[in-house]
């Protein structure tokens, strides 16, 4: 995707024969604009962590993320007691689960996800969506993020690194509702890396993603 995770993400692999796989299931790495599996919407089986998104969603204006029961997500994100960089935590939380919104929504140009992301984070996030709907599939599952790392400059820009652990998160196709289900292995663990910038209205959209699976810096 754009997304979801930091450019070059880990993605889904996609055919004209071959089935829908995460990139946690082993698909290979895209660079920027080829968005990898991306996680992301508000759902109420999320798992309690400390994440600081709470202030953030009550802002005016900014979009309600409601997943269905079988999506959860753990953030292991605490506050860092800095303002500007828990905002981007915040943000980019909900970047994350708006992506997983338009997935469920099965729509590529979901208004949550693209109030979050820009340029060519947007446009690769368009085209990783529209491979689920194409395929006529959807997500279920758990996924956990944590790991983060996030600084932020006096320009109004911030670059932030995160990983993510996929081993729960399948792919499920929706006229049969069959989940795909696939072993855990070392790709089941995915480091982002985005470029953010803050706008106008105070929100830090993601300019640029990039993923890679099976990074070291992520396994358990």
């Amino acid at each position: 995707m754009n997304r979801r995770r930091p450019t070059f993400l880990a993605a889904l692999t996609l055919t004209a024969t071959a089935a829908l796989t995460l990139s946690a299931c082993g698909s290979d790495d895209k660079a920027s604009g080829e968005n990898d599996k991306i996680a992301g919407a508000d759902t109420g089986s999320s798992s309690p962590s400390a994440s600081p998104t709470e202030s953030a969603t009550q802002q005016a204006g900014r979009p309600t993320i409601e997943l269905p029961s079988d999506l959860s997500y753990t953030f292991e994100w605490p506050k860092t007691g800095d303002k500007e960089k828990d905002a981007v935590l915040a943000d980019s939380e909900q970047s994350i689960k708006a992506v997983d919104l338009a997935i469920v929504n099965q729509d590529a140009l979901d208004k949550a996800y693209l109030y979050y992301y820009e340029g060519e984070a947007a446009a690769g996030t368009q085209k990783f969506i529209q491979n689920y709907v194409d395929q006529k599939a959807g997500i279920t599952g758990s996924y956990r993020f944590y790991a983060p790392e996030v600084a932020v400059d006096e320009d109004g820009t911030a670059s932030f690194t995160y990983c993510e652990d996929q081993g729960e998160a399948y792919v499920k196709y929706l006229e049969t509702n069959k989940v795909r289900k696939t072993e855990v292995t070392a790709k089941s663990y995915v480091v982002y890396h985005t470029s953010l910038k803050k706008n106008s209205e105070g929100v830090w959209e993601i300019q640029k993603i990039a993923s890679q699976s099976g990074s070291a810096k992520c396994q358990p």
